[in-house]
């Protein structure tokens, strides 16, 4: 594990691709997903250079400039936000499992949240996958409700942006 202080976040470059898509592919692995669905899903998941032009996406790095992790925002879509709010929308963050627990996801989060802030939205808006429910509960995000179970993601948790003192 690394040092909190120790992570450093950047934005990505098209040179990132490969190792941020290998950090993808483990951090997929471990879902509680059949082998057949993570290989059948895991495509869709990748970054490639084309989503630097819709995405804002950071890696996070330790000293040695070794990728840890890796998150990517963008404006949500009206159909997507609580009623009244404008947010970001987390539209992934992973983590190399062999870094998991030692605040590289946390920062990343943060980072986030901070990108909804300085862009003057209400909030960060995140679809997470289940494994990650205790991760965003305990970080304190709102669990938001499911209006519709035909379309609306099942885990999608809501964090207010904090105001300007």
């Amino acid at each position: 594990m690394i040092a909190t202080h120790a992570i450093r976040l950047r934005p990505a470059v098209p040179a990132d691709f490969d190792a941020v898509n290998a950090v993808i592919e483990r951090a997929v692995m471990t879902w509680n997903l059949t082998a057949r669905v993570k290989r059948l899903t895991l495509p869709s998941y990748r970054y490639t250079e084309h989503d630097l032009v819709h995405l804002h996406i950071v890696v996070a790095e330790d000293a040695d400039r070794a990728l840890l992790g890796v998150a990517a925002w963008e404006p949500a879509t009206v159909r997507d936000l609580p009623t009244g709010k404008t947010e970001l929308l987390l539209h992934g963050l992973y983590v190399d499992p062999a870094q998991q627990r030692a605040g590289v996801g946390s920062c990343l989060l943060d980072a986030a949240r901070m990108a909804a802030r300085e862009q003057g939205f209400d909030g960060l808006l995140v679809k997470a996958r289940p494994e990650a429910e205790r991760f965003f509960l305990a970080r304190k995000l709102e669990p938001l409700p499911v209006r519709d179970p035909d379309h609306d993601y099942l885990h999608r948790f809501w964090s207010a942006t904090p105001q300007h003192g």
